[in-house]
């Protein structure tokens, strides 16, 4: 090791087996910051850090490492210097049980001067760690904690890792001398491409360890080569003259495959085309990990819109000399995989959707709740319901519901599981169905994860929002609500998708009724009581998550959830009206005085009957400017309000900042004469609903 610097270089390489490719690069991160966070624990500082993973290894190479941690001071305390000694001048107990503790005489304490008084203490010096002695430690440690699902072992080794280790390299500087690493002794010998190199590769410092794999064919840095793919893809499909449709989860896959990535164009037959395109990108994506090419050259949005073309672009990890010979192999590879897709939709073609119904009386949804066809002919009456109020044809949504999950026992879906709905809207299609009815068959999943598309037609949003809402309404009501850590029917997804048609699409329906009706589809005693209102907090809640995400405070939130709202897109124009009311310079004042008025009101007992302001009864001038201001400032609001504008209503509302403040600090409310003392009360509740038409502004923490 060098000895003339306070530095080093530090390489740590685990050689293993083929690593799963999906997990590679959670691997290669990981193992970089459990490396990291073991030095920072023994506060050997570092310089720059560079993480490395490919098929056959993970490697970590840190610039700067200190050799040696710096020096520390630790002081323990012990009991105030006052209690040191007893009256005969004797060490007191408290003394000499610190001092036995830290292993020195009493005589050998000191008094040290801390915030709370002099103390007895003692202050060592620490020598740092030594980063050559502690390697060894950080290393199994951040092995150790790698997030590996499942651990294997191999030979007669009890030793576990996520595949066969074959070699460890751990370096700092020239020192490889590191103790056992998962049962193989630390080395400074690694090894090239599988086939492009033999023999092992010897490195006489860290720093050489990229550039020695380079020349050994092979490209260490994930992100670089994964670079290089997307570039190599590019190129390929441009001397197509089309765009090759990048997907990151399978360049993700594709870039831990390979450690010398060459990328190659193959074909396939034309006639391959007639098929669904979606069958043939999820053969050649899930199975061939194939690029799939479509028409148009750099497209704004990568091509992925544009047609099929019958071409793919494979990356190999060799550089053959006969590179034809490659792509004549992957192309006999993926055309039984292409006729498999072809026989499947031309077989389920020949039997009609509507014929297939039968078919879903086998197939359970879940054990209490029933079978698909009974599920199906649920949502076929809830989806014609909700279409009626929604403007659409209930007939055609009906329609589309009940074929909905039909296309679950077509051959193309039980071989392409990610075809469900799509294959259905082609058979729809295909058997003659209305365009919305065969449309809806893929669109009822849609919005599938966050930000996905919506569905487009309105007989699609029916069917969407009926299979949800059944859904959760049965798995709720037989006691199987989600937890933390489970939600085996994804019904947080189903929530937010239900209140993403309903408040972007503008349908406004009240979700209390929606989950009323779909209840009523179940047979009787099914669900538990309260089933309902137990459904419609937990969608509701999820706007929470959804508003932080707009910067919207919690308050905002949980001032308008305080008027028991139920319409999503209600909900939405209230919380966006109270966050633009927070902004207001009027805010704080109003929102403090709502809540000293709900608190007076509060006190009162219950069945307090509330009656008109009477204007005879008011007898001092900021009572009666207050009563003024509610007259013509409430008809200003009502005006809004019937139009359904939240945020000018409220507005307007603002102008009670000033008749508000002079009333509290002009008026005593609790008058010793009970008509003027229920007159005010009433002239407060007035202003209270005044608000409560919108939201409990009361709940607002807004800042003066």
């Amino acid at each position: 090791m060098s000895t003339n610097t306070l530095t080093d270089t530090l390489l740590v390489e685990l050689g293993t087996e083929e690593l799963p490719p999906k997990n590679l690069k959670t691997l290669g991160l990981a193992l970089r910051d459990g490396i990291v966070e073991g030095l920072a624990q023994r506060e050997l500082g570092h310089g720059s850090v560079r993480w490395f993973a490919s098929p056959r290894r993970l490697a970590v190479l840190i610039e700067g490492v200190a050799l040696q941690a710096a020096d520390k001071t630790v002081e323990a305390l012990g009991p105030p210097a006052d209690r040191a000694r007893d009256d005969a001048g004797h060490w007191t107990p408290a003394a000499a049980g610190f001092a036995k503790k830290q292993g020195i005489a009493p005589e050998q304490l000191e008094t040290i001067d801390t915030p709370k008084g002099p103390r007895l203490g003692l202050r060592q010096t620490v020598a740092g760690a030594s980063a050559g002695d502690c390697l060894n430690d950080i290393i199994n440690e951040a092995v150790r904690n790698l997030p590996i699902a499942k651990r294997m072992r191999w030979g007669a080794s009890r030793v576990e890792f996520v595949r066969p280790v074959h070699w460890v390299v751990a370096m700092l500087g020239d020192n490889a001398s590191h103790g056992e690493v998962l049962g193989l002794a630390t080395g400074n010998t690694t090894r090239g491409h599988r086939f492009h190199s033999s023999g092992e590769i010897t490195l006489a410092r860290p720093e050489d360890y990229e550039q020695a794999l380079l020349e050994a064919r092979v490209v260490a840095d994930f992100e670089r080569r994964q670079q290089m793919i997307r570039e190599q893809v590019e190129v390929e499909a441009s001397a197509l003259k089309a765009t090759a449709v990048i997907d990151d989860d399978l360049l993700d896959e594709v870039t831990g495959l390979v450690e010398w990535p060459v990328a190659l164009t193959g074909a396939f037959e034309e006639r391959f085309l007639a098929v669904p395109a979606e069958a043939l990108v999820s053969s050649m994506k899930e199975h061939q990990k194939y690029f799939h090419v479509v028409e148009g050259e750099g497209e704004g949005d990568g091509g992925a819109s544009g047609k099929l073309l019958p071409h793919f672009i494979t990356v190999s990890n060799i550089e053959s000399e006969d590179p034809v010979q490659v792509i004549d192999g992957n192309e006999r590879v993926i055309r039984p995989r292409l006729s498999d897709a072809a026989f499947f939709f031309e077989t389920d073609k020949k039997t009609p959707l509507a014929e297939r119904l039968s078919a879903l009386e086998k197939i359970v949804f879940q054990q209490q709740l029933g079978t698909l066809a009974e599920k199906s002919r649920r949502i076929e009456q809830l989806a014609g319901a909700l279409a009626q109020r929604i403007g659409s044809d209930p007939t055609l949504a009906s329609r589309a519901a009940l074929l909905a999950k039909t296309d679950l026992v077509t051959e193309m879906v039980l071989e392409f599981p990610d075809m469900q709905g799509i294959a259905g809207a082609y058979y729809a299609a295909h058997d003659g169905e209305h365009a919305d009815v065969a449309a809806a068959q893929a669109q009822q999943y849609w919005p599938r994860f966050a930000g996905d598309r919506l569905p487009e037609n309105l007989t699609a949003a029916a069917v969407g929002l009926a299979d949800r809402l059944d859904t959760l309404v049965g798995i709720f009501g037989i006691g199987q609500p989600p937890t933390g850590s489970k939600d085996p029917f994804a019904l947080r997804r189903a929530s937010l998708a239900v209140l993403r048609i309903l408040v972007e699409k503008a349908l406004d329906l009240d979700l209390r009724d929606c989950l009323q009706l779909a209840a009523e589809q179940y047979p009787a005693g099914l669900l538990a009581e309260g089933t309902t209102e137990q459904v419609l907090a937990y969608m509701l809640e999820r706007f929470r998550a959804w508003y932080e995400e707009e910067g919207i405070a919690v308050e905002v939130f949980r001032a308008v959830s305080a008027t028991d709202p139920s319409r999503p897109l209600d909900i939405q124009r209230r919380v966006h009206a109270v966050h633009a009311f927070t902004q207001l310079p009027e805010a704080a004042a109003l929102a403090a005085a709502n809540k000293r008025v709900a608190n007076i009101l509060d006190k009162l007992e219950a069945g307090h009957n509330f009656t008109e302001v009477s204007a005879d009864l008011l007898q001092q001038a900021q009572e009666k400017a207050l009563a003024d201001a509610l007259s013509t400032v409430g008809a200003d609001s009502a005006r809004h309000l019937e139009q359904g504008a939240y945020t000018e209503a409220l507005a307007a509302l603002a102008a009670l900042r000033e008749p508000v403040d002079a009333f509290f600090d002009g008026v005593m409310v609790n008058a010793d004469d009970n008509a003027l003392r229920n007159n005010r009360l009433n002239l407060l509740n007035a202003l209270r609903q005044r608000f409560l038409q919108v939201a409990d502004i009361s709940q607002l923490a807004v800042n003066k």
